[in-house]
C-alpha cells in the first residue's frame, strides 16, 4: 500500500510471539479465511506510536488526544502505523522525530476513531505485516458492534 514506508533492517524471519502475530502468520499462509482474520483481529491488541508531547512529565502523556503516526506515499495514500508489539516499533519509530513512545490499545478502539480514506499498516516492512487499505478498514469497521445506546 504505502510504497515509501521505510524498510526495517534486514532481520531473520519473524516468529509469531503473541496471539496477533500467530493470527497474522495464519492469515498470510492461508490457514485462516479473510473473514475470520478480520473478525478475530477486532479484539486483538496493537501498539500505536503516538507523537511525544512537548513538555513531558516523566514519560506520562498529559493530553487526552493522542496523535498517531500517519504516513503518506507519493500517490496520497495515507495509513496509520501500528505494530503487534512495542518492541517491533522501536527501530521504525527512530526514523521519525517526535515519536519515541505509544500506546497499547484494542484494534477495535483504533477502528472506531479512523477517518475515511485512511488505511492501516500493521508491522510495516516486517515479515508478519499486513496493509489494510481504506476499503478493508471500512469492511472491518462494519463488523464492529454498534456502540450507540
Amino acid at each position: 500500500m504505502l510504497a515509501v514506508l521505510p524498510k526495517q533492517a534486514l532481520v531473520p524471519p519473524m516468529q509469531a510471539r503473541n496471539d496477533l502475530e500467530q493470527l497474522l502468520d495464519d492469515a498470510l499462509n492461508d490457514r485462516v479465511s479473510p473473514e475470520d482474520f478480520a473478525t478475530r483481529m477486532i479484539d486483538m491488541q496493537v501498539f500505536m506510536p503516538v507523537r511525544d508531547e512537548k513538555h513531558q512529565i516523566a514519560g506520562f502523556q498529559r493530553s487526552t488526544q493522542a496523535e498517531p503516526l500517519v504516513l503518506e506515499d507519493d500517490e496520497g495514500n495515507r495509513a496509520v502505523i501500528v505494530f503487534s508489539a512495542p518492541e517491533h516499533a522501536k527501530e521504525f519509530m527512530a526514523q521519525f522525530d517526535g515519536y519515541s513512545g505509544g500506546l497499547l490499545t484494542e484494534f477495535s478502539w483504533l477502528l472506531q476513531r479512523m477517518g475515511d480514506e485512511v488505511g492501516i499498516a500493521l508491522n510495516p516492512g516486517m515479515d508478519l505485516g499486513f496493509d489494510f487499505d481504506p476499503g478493508m478498514v471500512a469492511m472491518i469497521c462494519a463488523l464492529l458492534p454498534d456502540t450507540k445506546e
